[in-house]
């Protein structure tokens, strides 16, 4: 046999069938949001609230007292907006943030909720 006439072993290519893919037009479905109410009460101050808001949820002095405004008149506040177990566990700070020591007759936390924020 001439080395013209050698046999070569050609490797043999499968083409593996298609897959139908199913089509990715969803957009991933976002979890439900909710927000987080401090409630007002009349045994804890100004100070307190904004201290509260400044070591549970980063805000600074200055939107603190805004938000401790809006608690004062109109009784409630968004603190936070989130997923609900986030939510849940900043609810659960709050009511663990112990009393306002300012205030010799305060008797303990805050009062916060969730709820599902609206239209979603």
């Amino acid at each position: 046999m001439s080395e013209s006439q050698a046999a070569v072993a050609e490797p043999e290519v499968v083409v593996a069938p298609a897959v139908d893919e199913p089509k990715q037009d969803k957009k991933p479905r976002r979890q439900p949001r909710y927000n987080v109410i401090l409630w007002n009460d009349d045994d804890h101050t100004y100070e307190y609230v904004i201290e509260l808001l400044q070591k549970l949820f980063g805000h600074p002095v200055e939107k603190g007292y805004e938000m401790a405004k809006e608690v004062d008149s109109s009784g409630r506040v968004i603190v936070l907006t989130t997923t609900r177990e986030h939510a849940e566990l900043k609810r659960d700070q709050i009511h663990a943030f112990g009393k306002d020591h300012r205030i010799r007759a305060c008797k303990g936390s805050m009062s916060a909720t969730i709820e599902p924020v609206p239209g979603e």
